[in-house]
C-alpha cells in the first residue's frame, strides 16, 4: 500500500518560486506525479514520471508549466519533488501527489489509484 504526504505549499507572489515535496511511503516502481485543482475547475496533470523512463530522461509536463516547473525523485529519500519558478496566478490550486505502481504506466496518464491529501499553493 502506498501512502503519499505532500508538503511545501504556501502563499507566494507572482513570479516567485516554491518547492513541493511528496513522501511516497511504499512506492517502489511505476508512475508518480503531481496534479492540481483550482476551485471550480477540473483536476489537471502538472508533471509526472515513470521511474523506469525517468532513468532515460523521460518526463511529463503539462504545456502550461513547461520551462517553469521541474519534477524529480530522490529514491533514497523516497520523495518526489516539484520545483516551481516564475509562478503565475493561474498556478493557484491544491496540488496533489499521485502514484501508480504499474511498471507499464505512462508518465502522462491520469488514472492513479493512490493520492495524497494535497498541499495548497496560492499565487497572488
Amino acid at each position: 500500500h502506498v501512502q503519499l504526504v505532500e508538503s511545501g505549499g504556501d502563499s507566494v507572489q507572482a513570479g516567485g518560486s516554491l518547492k513541493l515535496a511528496c513522501v511516497a511511503s511504499g512506492f517502489t516502481t511505476g508512475c508518480i506525479a503531481w496534479f492540481r485543482r483550482a476551485p471550480g475547475k477540473e483536476r489537471e496533470g502538472v508533471a509526472g514520471l515513470n521511474v523506469l523512463d525517468s532513468r532515460r530522461g523521460r518526463l511529463y509536463y503539462a504545456d502550461s508549466v513547461k520551462g517553469r516547473f521541474n519534477i524529480s525523485r530522490d529514491s533514497a529519500k523516497n520523495t518526489l519533488y516539484l520545483r516551481m519558478s516564475g509562478l503565475k496566478l493561474e498556478d493557484t490550486g491544491m496540488y496533489y501527489c499521485a502514484a501508480d505502481q504499474r511498471d507499464e504506466c505512462a508518465s502522462g496518464h491520469t488514472e492513479y489509484p493512490f493520492w495524497g491529501q494535497g498541499t495548497q499553493v496560492t499565487v497572488s
